[in-house]
Order: structure tokens, then sequence, then C-alpha cells
């Protein structure tokens, strides 16, 4: 069979760009297919808008301590108009590294366009087909809508529209206690909106929920308010939208935020008739991230495993190695880091302290180091939070943090849990002073005080003061 190219990459969010660039820059024949705007969600709507909103919130929110440390703030005048502006300033600062020029640049075929995939090897967009030995899915995923009595007759927000509003909300209810909802609620509070969170069950499930109830804990201070209730039914009226919650309470808000999770975007793609197996999380895939039809892959949120920016730039430079160069890529995912940008920030890495005793039972111990503790801490008035490291041995497993900059705190136990560091290594370095990243120093280090402070240690250094002694 004639190939039109080599390889053919649908999608130009961070998985489908990683791995089509990645292909063009070993020099293959690479057609990249984007039927919506170059970067995905990531650059558009997801994670650099958000953390733009937030950087603006964490700024209000410091004038609002007027008097901290001997210095007096003004009070915040917040402009919605700038804060908008500083938003998409921020998203068109980086677009220019998604850019369709960029790709083309590398070597790539950018097509914007919507594609079909017709056959193992054949993808139709723009009335053309085009084959390849290897097709790579990045469609991405959407907001997914819960079934809520009443919702489809209600202008809601998602994340996809969020960031346009053209002023901001009186008073904004969040369905759903995610990293989306925790981020979003504490940013429009800060910036001055009424904030209700509705969340049935844990907030933040994933992560830690020490480190969580840390987080939830300061945004109920700065005054959001959490209803831990099932949201049944919305309906709307002269007063706003009202959500009637499992306890039959009416809240009612001028705006209302969707932030129950997501939901792969591969409809119209044409999997079912190539027999590509899917279920409600999206393309099933193996280790590989090969799909049922071993010439196709999927990578990022178009298939079934965890949803983040970092984990499709991953998978796609797996994919891409892979392709380039026919050895087989496997993912990994014991080392899997993600951070929720509350303030304070709740990070994690490896196991929470739940999944490792559901896991291991008392094989593990845990060792908790508090920023009370950490001098750098304490001396700029931020000491919330803590770090507590989960251990098999003497092996770390998983590490949960929360406190300011604790997403920045990560790395080291990725190198610890991946083997390419220990517990012992980071124990025992040299580590500037005063940081907050002394806090990970002292978790390794506890991790070994029993053994360096045992009892045989201790034996061993009293005979040899005895023996000194005897000889002066």
């Amino acid at each position: 069979m004639k190939f039109t190219h080599d390889v053919i990459v649908i999608g130009g969010g961070a998985a489908g760009l990683t791995a089509a660039g990645g292909c063009a820059l070993f020099g293959l024949n690479v057609a990249l297919i984007e039927g919506g705007k170059m970067g995905g969600e990531c650059l558009n709507n997801g994670c650099v808008p958000s953390k733009a909103i937030i950087a603006a919130a964490k700024r209000a929110q410091q004038a609002r301590m007027q008097l901290a440390m001997g210095v007096t703030l003004a009070p915040p005048q917040i402009s919605w108009a700038g804060v908008h502006k500083h938003i998409h300033d921020a998203i068109a600062h980086i677009e220019p590294h998604d850019s369709q020029e960029r790709f083309e640049e590398m070597g790539c075929q950018v097509i914007r366009e919507r594609a079909t995939i017709t056959g193992k090897h054949s993808v139709e967009v723009g009335g053309k087909t085009l084959t390849a030995p290897r097709i790579v899915i990045a469609t991405g995923s959407k907001p997914a809508l819960p079934p809520i009595k009443g919702l489809a007759n209600i202008p809601y927000l998602t994340n996809e529209n969020l960031f346009d509003l053209g002023q901001l909300p009186g008073h904004l209810i969040i369905i759903g206690g995610g990293a989306i909802g925790m981020e979003m609620g504490q940013s429009f509070r800060r910036l001055g909106s009424e904030v209700t969170v509705i969340n049935p069950g844990r907030l933040m499930g994933r992560d830690d929920p020490e480190t969580v109830a840390v987080a939830a804990e300061r945004m109920a201070a700065e005054g959001v308010i959490f209803v831990n209730h099932r949201a049944e039914e919305v309906t709307s009226d002269a007063d706003g939208i009202n959500v009637r919650v499992s306890d039959s309470r009416i809240i009612t808000g001028t705006h209302l935020l969707i932030a129950a999770g997501r939901r792969p975007n591969i409809e119209k793609l044409g999997l079912e008739k190539i027999g590509i197996d899917t279920n409600k999380n999206g393309v099933i895939v193996d280790a590989r991230r090969r799909s049922s039809v071993k010439s196709i892959y999927a990578i990022g949120d178009c298939r079934d495993g965890p949803r983040l920016t970092h984990v499709s730039g991953y998978e796609g430079s797996n994919v891409a190695l892979e392709i380039t160069t026919g050895l087989p890529t496997k993912v990994d995912w014991k080392a899997l880091p993600w951070c929720t940008y509350t303030d304070p920030e709740v990070a994690q890495i490896g196991y929470t302290e739940m999944a490792a005793r559901e896991k291991f039972g008392d094989a593990i111990t845990v060792i908790k180091e508090g920023f009370d503790h950490n001098e750098r801490a304490i001396a700029e008035g931020a000491s919330e939070g803590f770090l507590k490291l989960i251990l098999k041995g003497k092996k770390v497993i998983g590490a949960s943090i929360v406190g300011q900059g604790a997403g920045e705190l990560l790395l080291p136990w990725s190198q610890s849990i991946t083997g390419k560091s220990s517990t012992f290594a980071m124990g025992s370095a040299i580590i500037a002073y005063p940081t907050r990243s002394e806090i990970v120093k002292a978790a390794a280090f506890a991790a070994w005080q029993p053994i360096v402070f045992g009892a045989l240690p201790k034996k061993y250094a009293s005979f040899l003061a005895k023996m000194r002694r005897a000889v002066n």
C-alpha cells in the first residue's frame, strides 16, 4: 500500500502536538489535523486561563489582608475587564508556541478540518483521504454534564466559556468539588463573587483527605460555602438560577458553573465502524497506548486513563519515540504527579496514605513534616500545611503535600519513587537555607533517623568516646 504520510495525528492539543512535533523532528512525513483551535483545552480554556485568573485572585487577596508583617496595604480595587484582559493576554503570549506556523516549520502538514477514521490506515479530512502506517488519536475531552433535572433549559457555564464572561458573577454556584471547582471557587470568591460549591462526596476525591481539608478550611474562612449534598434540579426565575439539593434546600445564584468531570471527545471519528473498542471513559488502550486496532494509538484525554496535561505530553513523547524508533514504550504511573492550585496548593505523587493502606496494610510507614517547623515558611508568614511521606520499607511510594508552592516540591519524590534517587541521598543532601525545600530533606532524613540514631550506632559512638577518654 502506498501511503500519503508516515503518521497521521488527529488533535492539536498537548498530546497531539507533542506526538506530531516529535515525529516531524525525526524527519517523518506528518499530517496534523485540528478542527478547532490549536493548543487544545489547556491553552484555550484550561490550564493557562485558569492559572491566570488564580494569579489575579491571589493578588486581590494579598491586598485584602491589609495589615500584615507591619505593612499596611490599600483595599483591592478589582476591574473584571482588567482580569479578563490578563487572562487573554496570557493565552495570546503562549499561542505562538502551539501555532500552526510553528508546527509547519517543524515539517508537519497542518490541516484545519474535522477528521473521520475510515480504516486502520486511512483518515478522511476535507474531502480527501490520507493514509499512513500509524494513526494517533489525540482529540481530548470536554465537560461532562451531570444528569440534573432542568439543566438543559438553563444557561450554564463550563470551563469552555467561563473565561469569556463579560462581567464578574454576583453569586457563582459551582456543581463539582474537583480541581476545577475548587480552583475557580476560591478565585471568584477572592475577586468579589459570592461562591457556593455543591459536591455530594469528598472534595477532590483522589487526593489525600488531610491535605484537602487544609485547603477547604482556608477557602471556607475566605467565604466559600460548601454544600455536601447532591444537586437534583435546576430552574430559573427573576431572582436568578435556583439549584435544589438533596436536602430540599434551594440555592439561588446569578451564574452556574458545571465542573463535574470530563468525558472523551471521540464522537464522529468513526471508531465503532472500524472496530476500535471504547467505554464511557474513552478509547481502551494497552500500556503502549495502542487501541484494539494496533496501528491506531490513542493518547491524552480521549483514552481511558488519567486526564492531565503533563500526562498528555508524556504519552505524546512515548508514542513519538515508539513510532520513530520501532521500540515499544510503556506508560508507568507509579510516580504520577498532580497539583490543584488552590491557595494553599494541594499536590500528590504516587500513592496517597489511604490507597497505600488499602493495598499494603500495615507494611507502610507514614512520615509527616509540617511547614510550621520550616524556617522560611515561618519567616514569610506562610507556615500552613505539611508534607506527608508514604514509605514501604525505606522505599518512597507516595507523597502528599499541602502548602504554599506545594507543586514545586514534587520533583524530588518523582526521582525517589522511580529509583533515580533515595531517601538516604536526599536526607544527606546540602540544601540552601532557608528554603521551603528543606521540608523534603527533613522528611527524607526522618525515614532513616531510627537507624542512624539506633542502639547499634549509639553503642559504637559510646565505645569511641570511651576509647578517646582513655587515650587522652
